[in-house]
């Protein structure tokens, strides 16, 4: 497995690190064996045992199985010595990687706690990570593992153990940007000075100078309350500074869109997205009730219908259950997909409800017509799709990988818009964490390009049974 000219391969005074990789690690990130810089990957013979039972099917982490298993393909195919020296990663990993790869090329017997059944992979895997810390003293040998309790079993036998943190976009979630900015108190005494304003379409621009220009992103949301309170949002951005527009004001009731009207300010600034055609990718977050998805299918449905700007609407959600699952269900695509589209049902109810003077028979012909523009759709079969001038929703995205999220993303064709919806709190998928959802990631790598726009929605509108339910619980 390994011998000393491993070890003297590095220089004496300063051993790299010897990351042990757990199997999860590998199906949650393919490209993981890569990630480690200047340090060696160890990947014991479990590991690969397991990445083999997990390699068939056509879920996404059979994929991933499978692609890990081509990448070492192609690691190991590229050595013709003996593989038990380590195999060099700059190669394959095109300069991404200084570090060596090494397999388990031996039996290694465990020296496990009487209580720990040897039979289990988890247990074999420590047993190797037991037995390299002995051979290599001068050097720190760490387990990496999505698996908390794997890592506690680690730690209580004395071992090194950590979560793979590469695919984290931000360590604390609290760092995440919300897509708006408080401007000071004395912004006016400060800046007023060199601002020059002008008008556009019954909306007023400010160009703005100095050091708070620096702060700021286009698409950003600035706003100030008090006696003159000022919304406005981040048009362009120059080296000399920044212009900034006044917004439409959907809180009024002649700006209602499909009846609805903003409740709060940040469902002020979400309508301004949702309705600027300019903007082709929105994120919204917030808790449970902040009115996500019932701005996001008025905004829709407006667009479709009145200004026939996108040809109908397409929903999607990713399918984790919170409880136990029911089943095989009946039925088309979008009969399937009805017991998960329950969020949909609820908040075209309240947009039905907005037309008093209808009557029946009218609120019948409205649902009917809105029907036909609202397409259900499953993530299993988005592969391969493109999408001509839709307005796209995905509902839950917290669930989805970063990898799931850029599939999904890049089925937009021309004229399509693409609005993420999601609460970071509330992810139910197995290793994906706030830090890492693909939620997360998006909101991160978009935010400042001018045609995306993204705001995290603070208050609950629901009931005040509701609101006080998520104070207290």
């Amino acid at each position: 497995m390994l011998h000393n000219s491993t070890v003297d391969a590095q220089p004496a005074t300063h051993p790299g690190k010897l990351f042990v990789l757990d199997t999860n690690v590998l199906m949650h990130d393919p490209s993981s064996v890569y990630r480690f810089q200047e340090h060696d990957v160890f990947l014991p013979i479990m590991t690969l045992e397991e990445l083999d039972n997990h390699k068939k099917g056509v879920s996404e982490i059979a994929r991933n199985a499978r692609q890990v298993t081509r990448t070492l393909d192609e690691i190991v195919s590229s050595v013709d010595e003996a593989i038990d020296q380590g195999i060099r990663l700059d190669g394959p990993s095109r300069k991404l990687a200084s570090g060596r790869l090494f397999l388990q090329t031996e039996a290694i017997a465990g020296d496990l706690p009487a209580g720990l059944p040897t039979a289990k992979a988890d247990n074999q895997i420590l047993a190797v990570l037991i037995h390299l810390q002995r051979r290599y003293p001068e050097r720190p040998v760490i387990l990496v593992s999505k698996d908390i309790n794997m890592r506690i079993k680690a730690r209580a036998l004395g071992l090194q153990a950590q979560d793979y943190f590469n695919d984290k976009v931000l360590e604390d979630t609290d760092l995440l940007y919300t897509g708006m900015f408080e401007l000071p108190p004395d912004f006016w005494e400060q800046y007023g000075q060199d601002v020059e304003s002008r008008k556009r379409d019954g909306r007023t621009l400010y160009r703005l100078k100095g050091s708070l220009c620096s702060q700021l992103l286009v698409n950003q949301f600035l706003f100030q309350e008090g006696e003159r309170p000022l919304y406005a949002i981040v048009r362009t951005m120059s080296e000399t500074g920044a212009e900034i527009e006044t917004l439409t004001d959907y809180t009024h009731t002649k700006n209602s869109v499909w009846g609805i009207t903003a409740r709060n300010r940040e469902q002020n600034f979400a309508l301004n997205l949702l309705m600027n055609p300019e903007v082709d990718f929105v994120t919204l977050l917030g808790q449970a009730g902040t009115g996500k998805t019932l701005l996001t299918l008025a905004a829709g449905l407006t667009q479709v219908l009145e200004d026939k700007r996108y040809s109908e609407i397409i929903m999607t959600r990713v399918t984790v259950p919170v409880g136990e699952d029911i089943g095989f269900l009946p039925g088309t695509e979008e009969e399937k997909m009805g017991p998960w589209m329950g969020a949909l049902e609820d908040n075209l109810e309240v947009l039905n409800q907005g037309d008093e003077e209808a009557g029946d028979w009218g609120r019948a012909a409205t649902r009917d017509l809105i029907r036909n523009r609202i397409r259900i759709k499953s993530l299993n079969f988005m592969r391969g799709r493109t999408f001509l001038n839709k307005f796209l929703i995905i509902d839950e995205a917290q669930n989805l990988t970063p990898k799931q999220m850029k599939t999904l993303i890049t089925r937009a064709g021309p004229g399509t818009k693409v609005i993420c919806l999601g609460n970071i709190a509330q992810i139910d998928t197995p290793y994906l964490s706030e830090g890492s959802s693909g939620l997360t990631y998006v909101v991160d790598r978009f935010k400042g390009w001018e045609h995306s726009g993204h705001v995290t929605l603070q208050r609950g509108e629901r009931s005040r049974l509701a609101d006080h339910a998520a104070e207290v619980l």
